[in-house]
């Protein structure tokens, strides 16, 4: 085995600075573009894949609780779309935090 020798290169604080800014200000830009999408991309409704991340649900228990009546839903062409406001009503009406207060006290 050949002990290769690493050599220590002292680069000036311009140097680096000069290095890193044109890599600084893209990453600026880049912030800037993602909070700009996720502003303009604000929906009032979850589509399957957001139940499916968001609630852990299946495609099957999706489709269930359409069928069932159990989540309210709006369809336009194939996409289902499900209203924001309506799912946490429901879910504030189905919680049990009170009765576990309740029984805490």
């Amino acid at each position: 085995m050949k002990n290769s020798e690493s050599q220590l290169v002292l680069v000036s604080i311009d140097k680096l600075q000069s290095l890193l800014n044109p890599v600084i200000n893209r990453l600026v830009v880049i912030e800037e573009n993602l909070k700009k999408k996720s502003i303009t991309q604000k929906s009032d409704y979850y589509r399957n894949k957001d139940l499916k991340s968001r609630f852990g649900l299946s495609a099957n228990t999706i489709i269930k609780y359409r069928e069932t009546g159990v989540i309210p839903y709006t369809i336009i062409g194939e996409v289902y779309l499900y209203p924001i406001s309506q799912l946490e009503e429901i879910l504030k009406e189905n919680s049990n935090l009170d009765l576990f207060f309740k029984k805490a006290s």
